[in-house]
């Protein structure tokens, strides 16, 4: 089981964190947004189907199941890969993943806020400076020029992650029924279509794409490996794992993304990539420290 549990690890950890490789490649021949929005069109009509295949609860049957996945459309799929595609633009793959994963930590900044049993305390709180003193590290601002592209464009990455983290508290809140697998579904027919019209507002067109064999590659990838079947994988982690656990993917993903962009895009890790990651991921060991030491006497516990 343990060996099952660490392939399926693996394979999302690359799934996940090479979609950011996949990303940079796209946005060569895709406008930002509307390469997010026909990858959810395609990934959702996957999921769908899948849904459609193995659970009768493939639609939401009230409001408040139908309010999680107007959020998770929302804020999971369309505000986070809107910002996130438009953001990349100007930065390296390994560099917008590191700020991604400061999800787990402003989870917790919204969970206090939202959830009353959450609590920040002293070390937390440390812990959550230097996540974002991280982000700070990573972005390198130019004083003499804050709003320089590289500092812009993970700027607007940072605020996908916001969006991430803020869709994942409000959708615990919200508690419900409903198979992952159905609201994952319909959050990405929703997202797709926010999308769409998202990219319809700022002006993107269907005519400026350049679909090569590389764009397509791109896509493909991004809809079937990376959305429908690395969130299958995630989801069947989940019940495995528990959250802690799983929310390691978050951290393991850039790597994969620094590695996959070095072989593929040529981008060269800096030394403050490196750093600001460590930061951040110190961030994220200071904040969830108590969990992460019940899980582990949980695991001796078991292997006893």
């Amino acid at each position: 089981m343990r060996f099952r549990n660490a392939t399926l690890f693996v394979a999302l950890s690359i799934a996940w964190g090479s979609a950011f490789t996949a990303i940079k490649a796209g946005l060569e021949f895709f406008p930002p947004v509307l390469f997010a929005a026909v990858r959810y069109d395609l990934a959702g009509v996957l999921m769908m189907a899948y849904v459609l295949l193995t659970t009768d609860h493939w639609l939401p049957r009230d409001r408040e199941e139908w309010l999680v996945v107007g959020i998770d459309g929302l804020l999971l799929i369309a505000a986070y890969h809107a910002f996130l595609f438009v953001g990349e633009q100007g930065t390296t793959s390994g560099a917008s993943a590191i700020v991604v994963s400061l999800s787990p930590i402003l989870t917790t900044v919204f969970a206090r806020a939202f959830l009353p049993h959450e609590r920040l305390t002293t070390v937390g709180t440390i812990g959550l400076v230097l996540g974002f003193v991280g982000v700070g590290i990573l972005s390198d601002p130019d004083p003499g020029n804050l709003l320089g592209t590289r500092t812009v464009s993970l700027g607007f990455v940072f605020v996908a992650a916001v969006a991430f983290a803020l869709g994942s508290v409000l959708t615990q809140r919200l508690d419900t029924e409903m198979p992952a697998r159905t609201m994952e579904g319909w959050s990405m027919v929703i997202g797709a279509g926010l999308l769409h019209a998202a990219s319809a507002g700022i002006g993107e067109s269907v005519a400026s794409v350049d679909l090569t064999l590389e764009a397509i590659g791109a896509l493909v990838f991004l809809s079937v490996v990376s959305s429908a079947i690395g969130f299958l994988i995630y989801f069947d982690l989940l019940k495995r794992l528990g959250s802690i656990e799983i929310n390691l993917v978050s951290y393991a993903a850039p790597v994969v993304a620094t590695a996959t962009g070095f072989v593929f895009l040529s981008e060269t890790p800096t030394a403050l990539t490196v750093v600001g990651f460590g930061f951040v991921f110190g961030g994220f060991v200071l904040l969830k420290r108590r969990t992460i030491r019940n899980q582990i006497v949980r695991n001796r516990s078991y292997a006893d």
